[in-house]
């Protein structure tokens, strides 16, 4: 049972989303939904659980959204997208600034939030909410990113222009690992457009992002611009069959994006789709050692390794691999830890089948003939002692037909390869059916360009680690971790979210002289 003094005090159920009901586990908080402005309480009869990873207990309960009341979000969201749509793009501009002033004054509130029922550590959080914030902060500059395009005089009395538009209601799914950063790529830039949007937070840590809605209402937001819903399966057929809804932003796993993108677009959706990944950082020689070893050990266990851009495979070029046993010395210092606590470098990972999942796969590559160089599976935490915790591990000698090596492990573990040169570990890296990010670590600016222009790979560091592009860029993953047309945020995510009208126009002084009926294909000359 909750013990409610244990909650921060403003995640208490006197928050104004969350209230105590009587379930059938007894009273803890329990979300609400956001519908036309309101939070209120679910009708539903079924109810999910929501787990501290550190102790896996109840914390809170979060509905399975009734069909009647996601009905009535997407009522909203249209209902709200006739005035929305037709407001100034400077008063949108307007809200969107106080909105960012908001979530960066109560940042900490969201990271005690997401640390609760997520687990990452709170500098970690405050990283998720901050790099969540700086999607916030580029979608203030909407009057220039959603510029369109002219070419007057083209012919005598014509011009021809076009504008972007907004689409109408469009949805967010967003995953477990990032409760702030995911929901801010979407909804911020979607609204700023002029569309409504109805956001379906991960069921397991939907506390952030009521947060964040409820700040979107403080900063001025009208009713029924955003929707908040809750869910699982049910939910996510809803989404992708409402007709009302054009458009579906997606981050999480492989099956699960797959299976969005392909039920989204049969009902002829807008779907961006961003899923699993690989990630391989490449350690050449001439790499400055103590630079390559600190940045692989942060990039391959931050987060616990929970994050699609973790460095969760190293390819240690010719002499390089002599590193590996100093690279384990560096893994063994960090602490493992519930998030909350001050030395904790790495919290659990958020369920006891993520947990298994993990060890599982570590105990198959040992099985067909990795060496486990550390091993995390047997961590234990004091005074969290029925925690999800994971320490880091490293796995040496790994090949690209083993399981664990084929698989996305989710957790903080590092498989370690070797090449005898960047060839090698460019044909490694482009056999690999995803594409969202890679890394290498050289002295040599040639060596890096090579490696830039042949690997085929949509994000690329250079002596960077986790190549997660800043938002006036956009978040190129490719090949097997991406599904749809347009990336998220940046320009891309503008044209997702927007859609493009061209008009040419003619305008005579004298349009008695506009030529006589023709039934040829005009030259425009």
């Amino acid at each position: 049972m909750l013990n409610l003094a244990r909650l921060p005090n403003k995640l208490k159920p006197s928050h104004l989303w969350l209230s105590t009901r009587l379930l059938t586990n007894g009273a803890v908080p329990t979300t609400k939904l956001l519908i036309d402005g309101k939070f209120i309480d679910s009708k539903t009869e079924d109810w999910l659980p929501i787990h501290n990873p550190a102790t896996n207990e109840v914390i809170s309960n979060v509905p399975k959204t009734t069909q009647a009341e996601m009905k009535a979000a997407v009522d909203s969201a249209s209902k709200a997208f006739e005035s929305w749509s037709q407001s100034s793009i400077l008063s949108r501009q307007q809200i969107l600034f106080a909105y960012q002033g908001l979530v960066k004054s109560n940042l900490k509130e969201v990271a005690q939030s997401i640390t609760l029922e997520q687990g990452k550590t709170l500098a970690d959080a405050e990283g998720d909410v901050h790099r969540g914030l700086q999607v916030v902060e580029h979608a203030c500059s909407i009057t220039s990113l959603q510029l369109g395009e002219t070419l007057p005089s083209i012919t005598q009395d014509m011009d021809m222009y076009s504008y972007r538009f907004p689409l109408g209601v469009c949805a967010g799914i967003a995953p477990f690992n990032f409760p702030a950063m995911i929901p801010l790529w979407m909804f911020p830039l979607a609204v700023v457009c002029g569309n409504t949007f109805v956001m379906k937070p991960s069921e397991r840590v939907p506390g952030a992002t009521m947060l964040l809605a409820k700040l979107a209402q403080d900063a001025g937001l009208p009713d029924g611009v955003l929707n908040v819903i809750h869910g699982a399966h049910e939910a996510v057929n809803f989404i992708c069959d409402d007709p009302s809804i054009q458009a579906i932003s997606f981050v999480g796993s492989d099956q699960a994006g797959k299976y969005i993108y392909d039920r989204g677009s049969q009902n002829r959706k807008r779907v961006q789709s961003n899923m699993g990944a690989k990630n391989h950082g490449v350690i050449m020689p001439d790499a400055n050692k103590d630079h390559a070893l600190n940045q692989l050990v942060g990039a391959a266990f931050g987060a616990a390794g929970q994050r699609c851009m973790a460095l969760s495979t190293a390819i240690f070029v010719g002499e390089s691999k002599d590193w590996i046993p100093e690279f384990v010395e560096r893994a063994k210092k960090l602490k493992v830890n519930a998030g909350h606590q001050p030395d904790a470098d790495l919290g659990p990972l958020i369920s006891p089948q993520a947990k298994d999942r993990v060890c599982d796969l570590v105990q198959s590559g040992a099985d067909e003939g990795a060496t486990i160089d550390l091993d995390g599976r047997g961590v234990k935490v004091e005074g969290y002692e029925k925690g999800n915790f994971v320490g880091p591990t490293v796995i040496s000698g790994v090949k690209p037909n083993m399981k664990c090596y084929k698989e996305e492990i989710f957790g903080p573990v590092l498989l370690a390869m070797t090449a005898d040169n960047l060839e090698e570990a460019v044909e490694i890296i482009n056999n690999n059916e995803y594409g969202n990010g890679t890394a290498i670590f050289t002295s040599s600016g040639a060596v890096a360009r090579r490696f830039q222009n042949d690997v085929n790979v949509g994000q690329i560091g250079v002596n960077v680690p986790i190549p997660v592009a800043l938002p006036m860029f956009s978040f190129t993953g490719s090949r097997g971790s991406f599904l749809g047309s347009s990336h998220f945020y940046g320009k891309e995510g503008i044209s997702f979210y927007t859609q493009a009208k061209t008009i040419t126009s003619l305008w005579k002084e004298d349009i008695s002289s506009v030529q006589k009926t023709a039934t040829v294909m005009p030259t425009m000359k």
